[in-house]
């Protein structure tokens, strides 16, 4: 795991600034390259062939840096015929493979990678980033000058005089996350997952073409026999986990939630390692899931280590948010952030159940889609306005409540509704150029002939993994030079999760069905009907306790926030005087923290 950044053409390019903004992802090794116009970055976390995988890496006139890891990259140096290998190094396999076969050898990879590689003979630059979106790579374009980075703290820094895009900030409050290859700096861009992009050195000209797109797995002929698809997943997770504990020559640990998905990945790697470490966190009441996960820990007699959340959140809070370059809401970006500097102490590589939800049914929500129950609900949907806000969100009542709402939405506001559900029902967003793309790409998937839950599935798989999920993780990681590897996001389980039948997803109540099954092979059987938590907080607990005096100073007075709603709209929700539930007036005040955070420290 690394970091990455470039200059072309940016005289004022710093590269000791790069080095100094990036050292977290790369505290083994600080290096650059010059060449005419162009400067290259590496910052590196020795895992893989630590003797000699150094880096840039230079292969006739092509170099590289590379930031990731390719899990089989052994198994394809038997693709490459006319070069001879000098190390062990997954980057010398990719470039070769590139070298000879071009845009395919990233269909070829399984891995998380997002690279930079120079060809001197054509005078281009080639970005590029893993299917998923695993690992980030950001870019700005201006001025006839190009800068790129793994981070949004090292671009925004390195680059002079970013200006805010208010557009993107606005979607940002609506949504939750920036859509796509958007970010909220005019001129900054996300390289978008399962892509890569040619510039043209002389004119900063680019390119784009995708290598891979989860719709067309979807489109595929279903498995639909149940063993069947119960063994090959089972193999697949089996070959994902392994390939991502020999992969290291470092050890590995996991981080165990009380849940299903992370309780698998440690059951399995446990197989293969003894004494696997792991990590999960602890909070006081009814969010705590550490006794659920202790129940994994003992069966597979694991070094397990519990970290219990509360004595510092007043105090780190902003150094957390500040970590993302970016206004960041997903409050679980906090437990995240812990369990990782606690795992660091340990280890430097862990597992994770990143990807399983999205590919394999997870979420509450997917049930009344999968059950078609949306278009029931529209016959009663009358009664939302006659129930009682429900207060917690775990309950009965709100699940219901919410149903009835999303049966009268269509397009963005049934995902924002279904998803994140900020500001939904409470404060209407005027359209803007991002809505409009967002709204583009669901009525789009409307009119594939795939199910409703694949629909789902494929929109949370292109939106909120890439934007939110995977983002999280990969900073509160690799803020502490911790590497987390995500199993359920091998390219075989992409490939093969698609292709399921929608019931052995969902079926009736019941979430990610297949991996239920799976679990009753492996788990203590307490763990296989509970529901999703994954790393939850106590969300209302904290904005009205130990996080209020924090929250209430940055939005009283003159704030950031003012500027997106009309005169009077947060004092109303600060003083509790909009009709909504406290857990809805918590997500909203918390969202529009994070943006206050961000405004104040990195602007």
């Amino acid at each position: 795991m690394c970091g990455i950044a470039g200059f072309i053409n940016y005289p004022q390019g710093d590269i000791e600034k790069a080095k100094k903004f990036l050292f977290h992802r790369g505290p083994d090794a600080q290096t650059s390259f010059g060449y005419n116009n162009i400067n290259l970055v590496h910052t590196r976390l020795s895992i893989q062939d630590v003797e000699h995988g150094a880096q840039p890496l230079v292969i006739g006139d092509w170099v590289i840096v590379f930031n990731g890891e390719i899990y089989n990259h052994l198994a394809l140096r038997g693709k490459v015929a006319s070069y001879i290998f000098q190390t062990q190094s997954d980057t010398e396999t990719f470039l070769a493979l590139y070298i000879e076969h071009g845009v395919s050898a990233l269909s070829m990879c399984d891995g998380m990678f997002a690279f930079a590689i120079l060809d001197k003979k054509s005078n281009t630059l080639i970005l590029g980033r893993d299917r998923a979106g695993k690992k980030p790579l950001y870019y700005y374009k201006g001025a006839g000058s190009m800068v790129f980075a793994s981070e949004l703290n090292t671009l925004s820094n390195c680059v002079n005089k970013l200006r805010v895009d208010e557009k993107e900030i606005y979607s940002y409050i609506r949504n939750g996350f920036f859509y796509h290859e958007k970010t909220p700096f005019q001129d900054v861009y996300e390289v978008s997952p399962g892509s890569i992009l040619t510039v043209t050195i002389n004119d900063l000209i680019i390119q784009k073409n995708s290598f891979f797109d989860i719709l067309d797995y979807y489109k595929k002929d279903k498995i639909n026999e149940f063993e069947s698809a119960l063994s090959l997943v089972d193999e697949g997770l089996h070959k994902s986990v392994k390939d991502r504990l020999l992969s290291s020559d470092l050890e590995v640990g996991a981080f165990l939630s009380g849940g299903i998905d992370s309780s698998l990945i440690v059951a399995v790697a446990s197989e293969y390692v003894d004494k696997l470490k792991t990590f999960t966190v602890k909070f006081d009441g009814s969010f705590d899931e550490s006794k659920l996960a202790k129940l994994t820990a003992e069966k597979y007699e694991t070094d397990h280590t519990e970290i219990l959340i509360s004595m510092n959140l007043k105090d780190d809070i902003e150094t957390i948010l500040c970590n993302y370059g970016e206004p960041f809401m997903d409050s679980s970006a906090v437990p995240s952030y812990y369990v990782s500097r606690e795992a660091k102490k340990q280890v430097t590589v862990v597992l994770n159940g990143d990807g399983a939800d999205e590919l394999f049914g997870g979420y509450r929500r997917y049930v009344p889609v999968a059950n078609n129950w949306i278009g029931l609900a529209k016959y009663f949907s009358q009664f939302a306005n006659v129930l009682p806000k429900p207060n917690n969100k775990q309950s009965n009542l709100n699940y219901i409540y919410r149903l009835l709402k999303l049966s009268k939405k269509k397009g963005l506001d049934f995902y924002n509704s279904a998803t994140n559900d900020i500001f939904e029902d409470v404060y209407s967003f005027d359209s803007n150029d991002t809505f409009e793309r967002m709204e583009g790409f669901i009525m789009g998937l409307d009119r594939e002939c795939i199910s409703d839950l694949s629909k789902m599935l494929v929109m949370d798989f292109n939106c909120i993994l890439p934007s939110d999920l995977l983002k999280k993780m990969d900073i509160a990681t690799m803020a502490h030079s911790l590497e987390g590897r995500s199993p359920f996001l091998s390219k075989y389980m992409l490939e093969l999760a698609p292709t399921l039948d929608d019931i052995f997803k969902v079926k009736g109540l019941k979430t990610k069905v297949i991996l239920r099954q799976l679990g009753k092979k492996y788990l203590p059987e307490t763990l296989i009907n509970q529901p999703k938590r994954g790393f939850e907080v106590p969300l209302k607990k904290w904005v009205n306790g130990e996080l209020r005096d924090n929250i209430l100073d940055s939005l009283n007075g003159d704030c950031y926030s003012k500027e997106f709603f009309p005169k009077g709209f947060i004092g109303q929700l600060i003083e509790k005087k909009l009709d909504t539930s406290d857990e809805k007036r918590a997500k909203m005040l918390w969202t529009l923290y994070c943006l206050e955070v961000w405004k104040k420290n990195l602007v």
